[in-house]
């Protein structure tokens, strides 16, 4: 199993402080059954991690997950919050893809989507990169107006829940609305964004679990697949979006 979104790499964010923390989660991650992780700091108004730094550090945990002799493969990514010059980060280097590919995570505040956010969306897509929108199910706005990510995803962005939201674990309306993001195409990847072995862990085997018991195996093997096809990447596979009715929307309309 691939978890593509985690703060494993030590020192650069909210997560991993230390190699310890980081040897700690390889081994969490390696009892959950994750083979690979795709790295991913924040690069935002609080951190700036760059692509150079980040490959960097991938390459000093990978040797220290050797030595500890932990079965973990890690890879390099980036976690970018939105700002209007993204597209320039990208081209002078600041930018990190997703394992180096044609994917790319974009996280929004967590209390609204900024005004620009459709057409930086659209902006990304004509650099030859597919923007995947990370817990949208976390957003305050979205959850009010699920039209919104419909809008973004019809048009080619992608989308990645959070494991502990499908559990339970950020309540009980964050639980529902990510089911309903499964069961209206809206999202494409489940991931851990871990942060560490206590409160902020990985979950991602309790997730799937809770897939395969409400959709059936094959909506696991969509999710476990689309990680692959990231890390190869190749085309993910995908079903075209609906809109999420409003009078099935948390029951509270």
């Amino acid at each position: 199993m691939i978890d593509i979104h985690c703060h494993i790499l030590p020192g650069m964010d909210d997560g991993a402080q230390t190699i310890a923390d980081s040897l700690d989660m390889a081994k969490e991650a390696v009892r959950e059954g994750i083979s690979s992780i795709i790295a991913t700091p924040h690069h935002n108004q609080s951190y700036r991690n760059t692509k150079d730094e980040i490959i960097d550090a991938v390459i000093d945990l990978n040797n220290s997950l050797k030595e500890a002799s932990i079965p973990l493969e890690i890879l390099p990514g980036q976690e970018v919050r939105i700002y209007g010059e993204i597209v320039e980060g990208l081209n002078n280097g600041e930018i990190l893809s997703l394992s180096q590919s044609q994917y790319m995570f974009i996280e929004f505040p967590s209390n609204h989507v900024p005004r620009y956010a459709e057409k930086l969306l659209f902006d990304i897509q004509l650099q030859g990169l597919i923007p995947i929108i990370v817990h949208p199910e976390r957003n305050k706005q979205l959850m009010e107006q699920p039209d919104l990510l419909y809008q973004f995803v019809e048009k080619g962005a992608l989308t990645q829940v959070t494991a502990s939201s499908l559990c339970g674990y950020f309540g009980k309306n964050i639980k529902k609305f990510s089911e309903q993001l499964i069961e209206f195409n809206l999202t494409h990847f489940i991931a851990s964004d871990a942060h560490n072995v206590k409160n902020r862990t990985f979950k991602m085997a309790e997730a799937l679990d809770a897939v395969d018991s409400k959709y059936g195996p094959d909506m696991v093997y969509l999710f476990k697949e689309n990680a692959e096809l990231l890390v190869e990447n190749s085309n993910i596979m995908k079903e075209l979006p609906e809109r999420i009715k409003r009078k099935k929307f948390l029951g509270i309309f």
